[in-house]
């Protein structure tokens, strides 16, 4: 495994690669690596003959310093876990590198920003829109992987993709989850022991929904949820959504397989998000 840390070092690697015929697999991430990134990987690396793994804590995605204060930051665990995995390269650049000067490009998503983590976070997408843009024009990859767990971040990026025209495949693998259910995050890593064991209500409440839905309306699915919550005192409901699962935009009316239940909520200081389609 090779770790680049230059963006034009990098680009010099997988020109001479593609001049071999070899396609490359992407993965963006953050680092702190779980078990749903390796997942991410492992599907890559069945789909391609190089994988790219990019660690980069984008300072332009958050709102909140707390929150990227407090971002684990662990590249020589994540490197040893990548090589494990069998992981081809790391992209781990520094925030200088992947910004010489602050960006002055202004991303606009239509109705993706009013609703859910763009209504919660403003300014959130745009930053994941001039991230993901300048790591799609430096790697170039044949395909790009991300987790269905960032259900509105995949919906900004295929329209990035749709909309700039990226020769790239873009593929949304299942949230990965933990035995009790939790999903998959780094963030996890920031609850304490007691907000662990609580933590796993956060998709009790979402599997719960989906059943009530069957024979009740999303206006008393939406009142059972805020009951839920009301009554569990370490957790604190941001939003729930019931959505169209391309658009999420709220909808009243089911549609299988196109309905994406959206959950976020605190525990303490931290932020956990999920979903399920149903």
């Amino acid at each position: 495994m090779q770790v680049f840390f230059e963006i034009k070092t990098l680009q010099a690697y997988l020109q001479n690669q593609r001049q071999l015929s070899k396609s490359v697999g992407f993965v963006p991430t953050m680092g702190a690596l779980h078990q749903g990134h390796l997942s991410l990987i492992e599907t890559a690396k069945n789909q391609n003959d190089i994988v790219v793994c990019s660690i980069f804590v984008n300072p332009t995605q958050f709102n909140n310093p707390h929150d990227l204060a407090v971002y684990p930051r662990t590249l020589e665990a994540d490197c040893k876990m990548l090589e494990e995995a069998n992981c081809d390269i790391v992209f781990a650049p520094s925030a200088t590198e992947m910004y010489p000067s602050l960006p002055t490009l202004k991303f606009d998503f239509g109705t993706l920003e009013n609703v859910m983590e763009g209504k919660f976070r403003p300014g959130h997408f745009n930053g994941v829109g001039i991230v993901v843009s300048k790591l799609f024009n430096i790697v170039q990859p044949n395909k790009a992987y991300f987790g269905q767990k960032d259900l509105q971040q995949c919906a900004v990026i295929n329209c990035l993709v749709k909309d700039l025209s990226f020769s790239l495949d873009l593929v949304i693998c299942p949230t990965q989850r933990e035995k009790d259910g939790l999903a998959m995050s780094s963030r996890n890593r920031n609850l304490s022991e007691e907000q662990r064991v609580i933590a796993p209500e956060i998709y009790k409440s979402l599997t719960a929904s989906a059943a009530l839905l069957k024979n009740q309306s999303s206006t008393a699915v939406k009142q059972f949820i805020k009951e839920y919550f009301d009554v569990i005192e370490d957790i604190e409901l941001e939003y729930f959504e019931i959505s169209d699962f391309e658009t999420l935009l709220p909808i009243e009316e089911l549609s299988v397989g196109k309905t994406a239940l959206c959950i976020a909520a605190f525990m303490g200081k931290t932020r956990l998000i999920d979903n399920i389609i149903i």
